[in-house]
């Protein structure tokens, strides 16, 4: 743990102990709800990453507190991760933006402070006498 590179895993029990979700409604969700299968070991064991984690969190709240079916909640996830998509993209295009705005702005500031300059130089300089 704490090295950079290692994805931690966990075994099915360990999940349950964490989550609370015996095995069985595990093994269960894995036949109705689409992305959710957990990688087997060489051995055939299940082993979890902390997203599946993640994503059975989500689903017992949405299952238990929100009372939808296994298989509605599982559709509930599919258009969660869409709409996460699609707005990955929007906030892509804002950050974009804002990062074309601050490059006028800083290129408009420099420029009228360099006008301000200019002005005051001008200003400065003792009239001529023809």
């Amino acid at each position: 743990m704490g090295r950079q590179g290692v994805i931690m895993t966990y075994s099915i029990g360990e999940v349950e102990e964490l989550t609370g979700i015996k095995a069985h409604v595990l093994r269960y969700w894995e036949e109705v709800i689409p992305g959710f299968a957990p990688q087997k070991d060489m051995g055939g064991r299940r082993t979890y990453t902390q997203r599946e984690i993640e994503m059975i969190y989500r689903l017992k709240y949405l299952i238990n507190e929100k009372k939808y079916t296994a298989e509605g909640a599982g559709q509930q996830l599919l258009e969660e991760a869409q709409a996460l998509e699609e707005n990955a993209d929007l906030i892509r295009q804002i950050h974009e933006a804002r990062t074309e705005l601050s490059q006028m702005y800083l290129a408009i500031k420099h420029q009228s402070q360099a006008c301000d300059q200019s002005a005051h130089t001008d200003s400065n300089e003792p009239p001529q006498h023809s």
